[in-house]
């Protein structure tokens, strides 16, 4: 049998349970539960302080890595993902909790430096999102659930250039910001006023 299929068409999805970013004017989103609570912190030094937020019986605590605790520059990583998927879910496109995008492509769309020091900045970002632990109860039908997680699951360097830049990144999201994305809880960010956050 031949394959009708065109050699220069790139495979952009190989494997069902990954998703490729590739669209390039995605509006800034954000998950709504990580703005309803101050998980990232504004120290631009490594913040090793654990956080524990109450309201009534319920409960959220936010326990850094030995990198310290994820911040509003990380969680331009998370936007950048975040707003890829709904982009694409307003496409029609199927997502997954597992994105592949080039990491230039990210650099760029979050007005990084697309240099050395950018990408081991990146790099750092991963570790702090990866690292940072979430506990929180959740109450529902008269049962308490607890649950323990990252805010991403893993974060993987695909392809690595002998300069030690990153060319393709992997990243599968947490269940609990994918759940944001597939329930729509989500919010649209105003570009200049996310701009003004990252810039602080």
């Amino acid at each position: 049998m031949t394959n009708s299929r065109s050699p220069l068409l790139p495979d952009r999805h190989p494997q069902k349970d990954l998703f490729v970013c590739d669209i390039v004017d995605a509006v800034p989103k954000g998950d709504m539960a990580s703005m309803e609570h101050p998980v990232f912190t504004l120290s631009t030094k490594p913040d090793m302080k654990p956080r524990r937020y109450q309201n009534g019986e319920n409960f959220i605590e936010v326990s850094p890595s030995r990198y310290g605790l994820a911040t509003v520059h990380d969680r331009d990583v998370l936007i950048y993902c975040i707003s890829q998927c709904m982009a694409a879910l307003n496409e029609g496109q199927t997502v997954s909790r597992t994105l592949r995008f080039k990491a230039h492509d990210l650099l760029v769309a979050t007005n990084r430096q697309a240099s050395g020091q950018g990408y081991k900045l990146l790099k750092d970002a991963l570790r702090r999102l990866q690292g940072t632990q979430i506990e929180t109860n959740i109450r529902q039908g008269g049962k308490e659930y607890f649950r323990v997680f990252g805010l991403i699951e893993s974060a993987e360097i695909v392809r690595e250039t002998r300069d030690g830049r990153m060319q393709d990144v992997e990243i599968t999201l947490s269940d609990w910001v994918f759940d944001a994305i597939e329930n729509n809880h989500v919010l649209t960010l105003n570009e200049r006023v996310a701009q003004i956050v990252s810039d602080a």
